[in-house]
């Protein structure tokens, strides 16, 4: 596997990095193992100094940071800046309310012979992350941020197309006072992915990703009998009903399939719309897409950037290829795209029938899947008719309905009257087949601790 950064704006390498090796990587664990049994010891005033520092490097150089996701995978570089910031507040979070999230809970008891019992958050050990390119710090944070405050260590493996955002995570926490193994990026191969899985001094397992990268890495934990966390690929549906506010639901479904470039697991990937609106959405939606600009991520005027690589966009123009070869209806609003740089031309498909081989699959990039539904029953149908159960949405000017409607949709997040997005106190996860586990909130620093139970009976 080659680490490599390659601008998508230009498809120019402009630097590659040497994987790690064997020997080279069992040091880095020695060290991971090594670090946790002092970094365990050290008190939650102790590590948020750390992570805290952390977070304000982040804000003081954003502008740092921000170049290089930019540079590396075509962020708009507002959108760079604006996930630096949300890295830094995840941090921030987890450093001021981690020693609350995982104070000791005493178990009441009505059996005075039972004694005393109480619950503690004991740290587990080296954690190994698998993380994607498409938010190259956020994603890093919401798994650093809980682990390093709840006394666990991090090792992690980026994705190869954004080396260098890597190394800046690494370097943040070794500049923020963090010890060596603390935090460790690795450019490690996928063979060398399994060897570390299978390590005992590795305890826990966090990857976000795909659903066969998800599958491979959940088979290799299980068989070494380790918990795993999987926050896998989405298929949002983003439902219209008929008293809406289409000026809003226009907006926000716009942003909702096109932030990051349509490249996030939560973006709007599949419009419905009821049938009294139908029309009149499409058309505004229809023109929203018109007019985008397409340019370099770096420049303020672009609202179109290039994907993350060549191979991403030539991957999304053959999915939408394969959807009309089956019967699918393409609208293509707007001037053409660039043909040099991974650009996609923002499309609309509408006709998908069930019996599409594309119905089912994640379009990751600024093309929509466009549904009519007869009523909202239907609207929550074609929702739920999905292996997909990460997020979604349901616009409505009755919010206490839409709320009703919400709890209908089988995915791990519901937002009424905005896409699917994210916080640091909003609990993030899904089901299905996009994953199990939480991140972010009180959950996500409960998933790799030892919920350790002490029970003090009474001697007499």
């Amino acid at each position: 596997m080659g680490y490599a950064t390659t601008n998508p704006y230009t498809n120019q390498t402009l630097e590659t990095f040497q994987g790690i090796g064997d020997q080279e990587l069992d040091q880095a664990l020695h060290t991971a193992q090594r670090t946790f049994e002092t970094w365990r010891t050290k008190s939650f005033d102790e590590r948020k100094e750390v992570v805290g520092r952390a977070a304000r490097i982040l804000r003081e150089r954003s502008e740092e940071f921000a170049r290089l996701p930019t540079l590396e995978m075509g962020k708009l570089y507002r959108e760079s800046l604006d996930e630096v910031e949300l890295a830094a507040s995840i941090l921030d979070y987890y450093a001021d309310n981690a020693e609350e999230f995982l104070a000791p809970e005493r178990v009441a008891t009505e059996d005075p012979d039972a004694g005393e019992a109480v619950v503690v958050s004991d740290p587990i050990g080296v954690l190994f992350g698998v993380q994607p390119w498409n938010f190259p710090y956020y994603q890093l944070a919401r798994l650093a941020g809980p682990n390093l405050m709840a006394g666990n260590v991090v090792m992690v493996k980026h994705a190869s197309i954004v080396p260098q955002s890597a190394a800046a995570f690494e370097r943040l926490f070794r500049e923020a006072g963090a010890p060596e193994g603390a935090y460790t990026n690795v450019y490690a191969s996928k063979e060398q992915v399994d060897r570390v899985i299978q390590d005992p001094r590795v305890r826990g397992v966090a990857l976000t990703g795909s659903e066969g990268a998800g599958s491979s890495v959940a088979a290799r934990a299980g068989e070494e009998l380790k918990k795993s966390t999987l926050e896998l690929g989405g298929s949002d549906a983003l439902i219209v009903l008929s008293d809406a506010d289409l000026d809003l639901s226009v907006e926000r479904a716009l942003w909702g399939r096109l932030n990051n470039a349509g490249q996030s697991c939560v973006a709007a990937k599949r419009i419905i719309v009821v049938e009294e609106v139908a029309d009149e959405f499409l058309r505004r939606f229809s023109e929203g897409l018109a007019e985008l600009k397409a340019g370099d991520p770096f420049d303020p005027d672009t609202s179109l950037p290039p994907l993350s690589s060549q191979s991403a966009a030539d991957d999304l123009d053959a999915l939408v290829e394969e959807a009309i070869e089956h019967g699918a209806s393409v609208i293509t609003p707007g001037e053409p795209v660039p043909e040099e740089g991974a650009f996609v031309q923002p499309r609309i498909l509408t006709k998908v029938s069930r019996d599409n081989p594309v119905y089912d699959k994640e379009f990751f990039g600024p093309v929509a899947l466009f549904f009519r539904a007869a009523d909202e029953d239907e609207a929550v149908r074609i929702a739920n008719d999905s292996s997909f159960g990460l997020g979604g949405s349901v616009f409505t000017q009755d919010t206490a309905h839409g709320a009703e409607v919400a709890r209908r949709i089988e995915t791990g997040m519901v937002f009424v009257n905005h896409p699917a997005w994210t916080k640091p106190n909003l609990p993030f996860g899904g089901t299905k087949r996009s994953g199990y586990g939480q991140e972010l909130s009180e959950a996500g620093i409960q998933e790799f601790v030892n919920k350790k139970l002490i029970n003090v009976m009474p001697t007499g």
